[in-house]
């Protein structure tokens, strides 16, 4: 299992489209927390998640375990199936997202150029990025 770990970074919701039922999460390059680059986060279809606005320790994206899988089923109603699309946000399990396999974008942000964010445009980009998926 391929867990995303980046502690001591700020991430946020950056958006979700409903439509598509796609989530998105960014930590950006900033001086506070010493970083140059930048860091999306996209999962899609969203079936249901508890979220926090902003994680100001970082993100642990991970599969729910059973005993976490267990409780969120009694308390959201979920299939026994969902179980393996159910993904632990923080380190602590208080945010959790239902939906398909998380992947992620991180690329110095100065060689980002006019690019708006990573999952627009081609892939790969012309400059060193790097790439994964949560499994």
């Amino acid at each position: 299992m391929t867990d995303f770990i980046r502690t001591g970074r700020l991430f946020r919701v950056v958006g979700f489209n409903p439509s598509h039922r796609y989530l998105f999460l960014q930590s950006e390059a900033t001086l506070v927390d010493n970083t140059s680059t930048r860091i999306e986060v996209s999962i899609g279809h969203v079936e249901l998640m508890l979220l926090q606005p902003y994680y100001r320790n970082g993100l642990h994206i991970r599969r729910a375990d059973p005993e976490q899988f267990a409780v969120l089923a009694e308390r959201h109603g979920l299939e026994p199936d969902s179980a393996a699309y159910t993904w632990m946000l923080d380190p602590d399990g208080d945010s959790f997202v239902v939906g398909s396999i998380p992947n992620w974008r991180e690329a110095e942000y100065a060689l980002m150029g006019d690019r708006e964010s990573l999952y627009d445009g081609p892939w790969p980009p012309d400059f060193p990025a790097e790439s994964g998926n949560v499994y």
